[in-house]
């Protein structure tokens, strides 16, 4: 019976019971676990050179003949060949090695012709390949053609490689695999080579079959070991395509299923919305005011609310959820706001109370250190309502003492900080509540669509007009002098300083900034200013006190690790210095560089680095240098790094991903996108027989009967 996808390696008569037991380890299961196991990357192996014809350094595949064979002794024992050219047993001689290998003396003996591939390195004026890959080019009888040679008769010349001959390892376009514990990268390949010759050529894929003109089967074959390099482009192009349609298929449901979901209406009147707007010493830029109309329209609406709330640092973001949340409130609801960080979730209470003051709403801390109450409260205490309207919290929302009642309106702050269970969790307090989620971390738009593609999208696309201009400066550690002398003047004109550190204290195993050394070198340059230290291993009483004085202007200079990363907010803060800046992600020196220029006044980022130019670390600090427009800045990050590391994609939701091409792809996701929503346009229920894989895909939220 040939192979299937499904069929478990136990079964394979391939396979010793050593080799069964690696794989295992390595969480492959069956046999598409394997197949489906993407190269790493390819070596073109076709191109075959003489020996007389290598030079030192050279990679190279070979044709050769083995004249001797046999084990050496040195510092270590190594397995030597010593193989010559097609004709002249006395011509180019060329030695082979290999070390830590000794099947490799079981393999090989001496009359063997064989093709090999490595990298040729000169040792004692002879030329030498360490550890090769080879393959035995014919199956003839090695002592026989050694007595021939010993008798005076014509050595055979080397034979081309025959329609009989299979080349795996050599003489062709080679795919190598990461490494598998127990099982070495040669015999993965040939375990990859030996499934694929057992399979049916009309191989059923797994899923949905999104390109059926193109056989699953030859696009595998394509995938381990094309003819040509466009053979492997088509068919990374075609598994591309499938999981991206996988992603849009899953996206497109969750769409349709929140668009079929009734909530309830959470605009009546906007007098609290009006109050707060009036009270400002300021107007909303044109963003806010398109977002806050936005929402409220959604809200107004009797189908539940899923929005995305996205803007760069300083932006704005946070009033236009105090405005929202206020409109859910006057309906007669609660609204709740989660924040990742107690830092965080204490500074919007503190900006909401100094917004609100005067208003008569209720706004309550809810974290796992404090529960606090602040605003109004009834003439008559009979009057009194105990339960809060308007909450800001951590994670401790989500425990039973503190989960919302009456929940109208679910904000999430830094939504890609949290757990897709974590945010269900926070949701699901209320029955169908609107839910608005906010993120400062500019995303690329092809991830927009993957990530978010089920919400509706609103934008913040300007920055406050009263915001201080921000310079972005590249420096060497050498400059530090003058750096200390511009620190003076801006000290001394009564502004603050950051002093940002990669890591918490001194490491054996990295040459970086530490925060607790960097502290007593400030305080020895600058003795005569209050400087304060913040880190996570802090407890969060002693953050609060620590950011408390430096907002206060009580410290001014704060030496600090990422902490500060997320919303931070001190508008005296001008200048802010990053310590080895180059070890840093793009999108997260962004943020960071997001807690300065937050008042009216100039504000300077210093980026101290060695890093050379040329480098990719210097890279990705010239391009903030740049530019201060975070969307742009996320197009780089995304292409400097990938997607795996730009959002930590496995806890957003979008888990792991193989062929990263279509997440940069806006074709690809547009036609996977068009396509889902075709699919449940016209078989809402995948009732039809080609349509019954897609159920797969949604198990978790399975509800066929869902209609918009």
């Amino acid at each position: 019976m040939p192979l299937t996808l499904t069929d478990n390696l136990e079964g394979l008569s391939l396979l010793s019971s050593r080799e069964l037991h690696a794989l295992h380890a390595a969480s492959f299961r069956t046999v598409g676990d394997i197949l489906l196991q993407i190269p790493r990357r390819y070596e073109d192996r076709r191109s075959t050179k003489p020996i007389a014809s290598l030079v030192n350094g050279e990679t190279a595949s070979v044709p050769v003949h083995v004249y001797s064979a046999g084990w050496r002794f040195a510092r270590t024992r190594y397995y030597e060949v010593s193989v010559g050219g097609e004709n002249d047993p006395y011509g180019a001689r060329l030695l082979l090695r290999w070390f830590n290998m000794p099947y490799v003396a079981k393999l090989l003996a001496t009359g063997m012709n064989l093709s090999v591939y490595g990298k040729v390195r000169e040792f004692g004026g002879k030329l030498t390949m360490i550890n090769p890959d080879f393959e035995i080019m014919e199956e003839e009888d090695a002592g026989y053609r050694l007595q021939e040679i010993a008798m005076g008769g014509m050595e055979a010349p080397l034979r081309e490689a025959g329609p009989e001959t299979v080349l795996i390892h050599t003489g062709r376009i080679v795919p190598i695999y990461r490494g598998i514990s127990g099982m070495g990268v040669r015999r993965f390949r040939q375990l990859v080579w030996e499934l694929l010759a057992e399979l049916p050529v009309q191989l059923t894929p797994p899923g949905y079959d999104v390109a059926p003109t193109y056989p699953f089967r030859e696009a595998l074959q394509d995938l381990h070991f094309p003819a040509e390099p466009e053979n492997n482009r088509k068919a990374r192009l075609r598994f591309a395509l499938a999981e991206c349609f996988e992603s849009q298929f899953r996206v497109a449901w969750r769409r349709r299923r929140s668009q079929g979901r009734m909530g309830r209406v959470n605009v009546t009147t906007d007098g609290y919305l009006q109050e707060l707007l009036e009270s400002l010493p300021f107007r909303l830029t044109s963003a806010q005011t398109r977002c806050v109309e936005e929402i409220r329209a959604d809200m107004a609406s009797p189908r539940q609310m899923n929005r995305l709330l996205q803007g760069d640092v300083g932006s704005g973001k946070t009033l236009v959820a105090l405005c929202a949340m206020l409109l859910a409130v006057e309906s007669g609801g609660t609204a709740a706001l989660i924040a990742p960080t107690q830092i965080l979730a204490e500074q919007h209470f503190n900006n909401f109370n100094r917004l609100l003051a005067g208003m008569d709403v209720r706004l309550s801390l809810r974290t796992s250190d404090r529960a606090e109450d602040v605003g109004y409260v009834p003439d008559n205490p009979d009057e009194a309502d105990d339960t809060p309207r308007l909450l800001v919290g951590t994670h401790a929302l989500l425990y039973r003492k503190n989960r919302p009642r009456n929940l109208v309106l679910a904000v999430v702050d830094e939504q890609h900080k949290f757990g897709v269970a974590q945010r269900e969790q926070f949701v699901s307090s209320g029955e169908n509540p609107d839910v608005l989620v906010m993120t400062a971390t500019p995303i690329p738009r092809t991830l927009t669509l993957t990530l978010y593609g089920d919400l509706d999208v609103s934008v913040i696309d300007e920055l406050p007009a009263n915001r201080g201009e921000i310079i972005t400066a590249l420096r060497n550690p050498n400059h530090m002098k003058r750096i200390i002398t511009f620190m003076k003047s801006e000290l001394e004109a009564g502004r603050q300083i950051y002093i940002v550190a990669p890591l918490i204290e001194e490491s054996d195993t990295r040459e970086q900034a530490a925060a607790v050394s960097e502290l007593e070198k400030w305080r020895g340059i600058f003795p005569q200013e209050t400087i304060g230290l913040l880190h996570g291993r802090l407890s969060p009483e002693e953050k609060d006190v620590v950011m408390s004085a430096f907002r206060a202007n009580d410290t001014h200079i704060l030496v600090a690790t990422t902490v500060v990363e997320v919303g931070v907010d001190v508008p005296n803060a001008t200048v802010m210095i990053i310590n080895d800046a180059d070890s840093f992600g793009l999108s997260q020196l962004h943020q960071l560089r997001g807690r300065i220029g937050r008042g009216q006044h100039k504000s300077y980022c210093i980026l101290l680095s060695d890093a050379k130019p040329g480098e990719p670390g210097r890279e990705k600090l010239e391009v903030l240098c740049r530019t201060l427009n975070g969307f742009e800045i996320a197009e780089e990050d995304f292409r400097l790094r990938g997607p795996g590391d730009v959002l930590g994609t496995a806890q957003s939701g979008l888990g792991a991903v193989r062929f990263a091409e279509w997440l940069t792809d806006m074709r690809l996701i547009h036609r996977a996108s068009r396509d889902a929503a075709a699919i449940l346009e016209a078989d809402p229920q995948l009732q039809q027989p080609t349509h019954i894989p897609l159920r797969e895909l949604v198990a978790p939220e399975a509800d066929y009967g869902v209609t918009a």
